[in-house]
């Protein structure tokens, strides 16, 4: 049996014993797409695959580097961290790279805990699109820059002068992925060999960046695939002596790293909802509410789709990410890209989206207003045409300049709160005002150097 051929706990089971495994890989993500995981014995298992299994709730509450919120209520000290359960999805079964033989299983919170989990979260809103009759479709695609360090070399250098794999613009290079052949055939073939297969990559404008765009799928598959690519592009690189990193933005002199998104909707019966061919762009009467959904809340959900400090570093004008929630046709300096097609491909690219968000709440936050848009038949604002980053927009489609002042407006938004459940807006929206609270401790090094000797 292959690891994708893995459907139910049966086929777990089997596969398992097939394999002669002792052990098997078992992981969940965390607020921030971290994945987090353990080796599991067999029996212990084989257990877990009909009743679940319990898995410390500290991974709910704390950051990136471990420190846990202050600021919390669905854990933290005053719950003492209890267990919470986690229940094991059969048919995420895949092969890890570079352990051969080893499985990897994908699990999620469950019971009170699953109000909280990123997973469950863009899960109860696929569900409510199914509930309207449609079926999502989405196709995430990752800017990362490669370097020729490791995770003590970095450290060692106190994350300055870092060597890029490559020098400088080599945008769509055929000599850069030439050159680097062996590379580019090892990210493809874990890609194939994990589920995540890659439709397109190449080298994009700066030193030492890669453009890899995954093929697309049901939106809950295609955030599995998203999440998974990035923690294992991480892994394929260390492995290699290189450090891949999905920062918004590493450094000024170079554009920040998207994450966009493209999304579809289907009908029950196959058909697009998206495609008119008897409108303008053949945009669909759903896909204008969707278009105008995304669009006015944008700028309320946006620290679901740029969730750290560094992610508003990215968001600034000419360096090709949006400022403003704004559309056009085809138009890449614009927020949301509307991208005319065929019945097959017609969809809306959410250019918003950066490399260091959580594949699962941002797909949840560009699905979520797109739906609430057709829900309320909503109307988008004018078409932009030309250049965005030169003209003027209506205020009320100005983004966040930072992530505390987004936070505050998501966990303002009457939206968020129909769209993703009061629990789940209260606990992430704190996490990202403890995330904007431990920035405001440290001294940067543009403050010692504009500050230190003239002020």
């Amino acid at each position: 049996m292959e690891a994708r051929e893995v459907k139910s706990i049966a086929d777990a089971i089997a596969i398992i014993e097939e394999r002669g495994l002792t052990h098997v890989k078992v992981g969940v993500f965390d607020n921030d797409g971290v994945m987090r995981g353990k080796y599991m014995s067999k029996a212990k298992f084989i257990a877990s695959l009909e009743k679940g299994f319990a898995f410390c709730d500290v991974v709910l509450g704390w950051d990136v580097k471990d420190q846990l919120y202050d600021n919390a209520k669905y854990t933290g000290w005053h719950t003492g961290y209890p267990d919470a359960p986690v229940r094991i999805l059969p048919h995420t079964c895949r092969d890890v790279i570079g352990e051969e033989g080893m499985l990897l299983f994908i699990a999620e919170f469950a019971e009170e805990a699953e109000a909280v989990c990123p997973r469950g979260t863009l899960r109860r809103v696929i569900e409510k699109a199914d509930s309207m009759g449609f079926n999502a479709f989405a196709a995430l695609e990752y800017e990362f820059f490669l370097f020729n360090e490791t995770p003590h070399s970095i450290r060692k250098k106190n994350f300055r002068d870092l060597e890029t794999i490559t020098p400088d613009w080599f945008g769509y290079s055929m000599i850069r992925n030439s050159a680097h052949s062996d590379l580019y055939q090892d990210i493809l073939s874990m890609a194939e060999i994990m589920d995540f297969p890659i439709e397109g990559i190449h080298s994009e404008t700066g030193p030492g960046v890669i453009e890899a765009a995954i093929a697309v799928d049901n939106a809950e598959a295609a955030a599995d695939k998203g999440a998974l690519f990035k923690t294992f592009m991480k892994v394929l690189a260390q492995k290699r002596d290189l450090m891949a990193t999905f920062m918004a933005k590493w450094s000024g002199d170079y554009p920040g790293q998207s994450g966009h998104i493209h999304l579809s909707l289907q009908n029950k019966d196959g058909t697009s909802a998206f495609y008119d061919p008897s409108q303008t762009h053949s945009m669909s009467k759903v896909q204008r509410h969707f278009l105008a959904g995304q669009q006015k809340l944008m700028p309320e959900f946006l620290c679901m789709i740029a969730p750290t400090i560094n992610s508003y570093s990215r968001m600034i004008p000419g360096f090709w990410a949006p400022t403003d929630a704004t559309w056009g046709v085809e138009n890449r300096t614009t927020a949301l890209r509307v991208i005319p097609g065929s019945a097959k491909s017609q969809r809306v690219e959410y250019r918003l989206g950066a490399a260091d968000a959580n594949p699962y709440l941002a797909l949840a936050a560009a699905l979520a207003s797109g739906l609430y848009g057709i829900e309320h038949e909503l109307e988008p604002e004018a078409q932009v045409k030309g250049n965005a980053y030169e003209q003027t927009h209506d205020a009320q489609l100005a983004l966040p300049a930072t992530l505390w002042d987004a936070a505050q407006k998501f966990k303002r938004s009457t939206a968020a709160v129909s769209c993703f459940g009061e629990a789940f807006v209260e606990h992430y929206a704190i996490s990202r005002e403890w995330e904007e609270r431990e920035f405001r401790k440290h001294v940067t090094d543009w403050e010692m150097e504009r500050y230190f000797e003239i002020i």
